[in-house]
């Protein structure tokens, strides 16, 4: 018991971040509420654009999206490193689909229509974790920001 509490909090063993079967969307979730609180705001605005991202890339609908918020919240939280959520990532996507995961952090950054610069390097660290390119990260950038424009012209 010791030596798991001790190798937890050295990182040597990272901490769990499901309950579920294999916790790639609360990995998702936790980056995506914490690229919304790097500003130290988390608007509405922010929470539902992380809602409809997350609904539309597990196919939740709107109680399981709540739950899933509220649990990224309380793991982003409770962990220090970005290693446990982008491990899973690595783990189960491929390059284009850890590709969108950045287009979605971007999504989530500029939902307010600013971008800070914590925001921007959050972005720039967890594409370097996942190993998106930099050309790859500066497309999905492009993309989002398209979506986003669009999103406002609908509106």
């Amino acid at each position: 018991m010791i030596t798991r509490l001790f190798d937890f909090l050295t990182g040597r063993d990272a901490p769990r971040t499901d309950d579920n079967e294999d916790g790639l969307s609360l990995a998702v979730a936790a980056l995506l509420v914490e690229a919304a609180r790097m500003d130290e705001t988390f608007d509405e605005t922010e929470r539902a654009t992380i809602g409809h991202l997350l609904a539309a890339k597990f196919d939740l609908d709107a109680a399981a999206v709540d739950e899933l918020i509220q649990a990224a919240e309380r793991e982003v939280k409770h962990s220090a490193h970005y290693f446990p959520f982008t491990r899973k990532i690595n783990q189960q996507l491929s390059e284009e689909a850890k590709t969108r995961i950045v287009e979605m952090l971007w999504q989530v950054v500029y939902a307010d229509g600013v971008l800070d610069a914590h925001e921007d390097r959050l972005v720039r660290q967890v594409a370097g974790l996942i190993h998106v390119s930099d050309r790859e990260r500066g497309l999905a950038r492009q993309r989002a920001l398209q979506i986003l424009a669009g999103a406002r012209k609908a509106t």
